[in-house]
């Protein structure tokens, strides 16, 4: 089976444009927004937006509750379908680790859960007693 994303070397491509490219963001301004913002480290550091991507270059990123330490496996400018970006990096197995571990903590304490939006009007009054009697 080939893989159709080109490992071109010689090819210079911006960290932002990279991530944008790898599908971590939906658009170029939120992977500019994430690397200044510091939810973006290249080898260990702080990065800039226009540090030049290398191939076997590790890269921490934070979104949300999960971080997330990937592998550049490959460069690619361009924005493809998400099998071939896959094909850009690969996942550390400690990360994959301690965001499976996290999330199992996370969802053990509650905080995983969705509300299910607006309370009835029975759940309003029976925390307004709560809140009474607390006082």
């Amino acid at each position: 089976m080939g893989s159709k994303v080109e490992k071109n070397v010689d090819e210079k491509v911006r960290l932002d444009k990279w991530l944008w490219a790898a599908r971590f963001y939906r658009t170029r301004a939120l992977a500019k927004q994430a690397v200044e913002g510091g939810k973006v480290h290249y080898q260990g550091a702080k990065a800039k937006c226009s540090r030049v991507v290398e191939v076997g270059a590790k890269i921490s990123i934070r979104q949300g509750f999960d971080e997330k330490i990937i592998e550049v496996q490959a460069i690619a400018g361009n924005r493809r379908g998400a099998p071939e970006a896959a094909l850009l990096y690969t996942e550390t197995a400690t990360s994959e680790k301690a965001r499976a571990d996290l999330a199992t903590s996370r969802k053990a304490m509650g905080q995983g859960s969705v509300s299910d939006g607006k309370p009835t009007k029975k759940q309003r009054r029976d925390q307004q007693r709560f809140e009474q009697q607390q006082l």
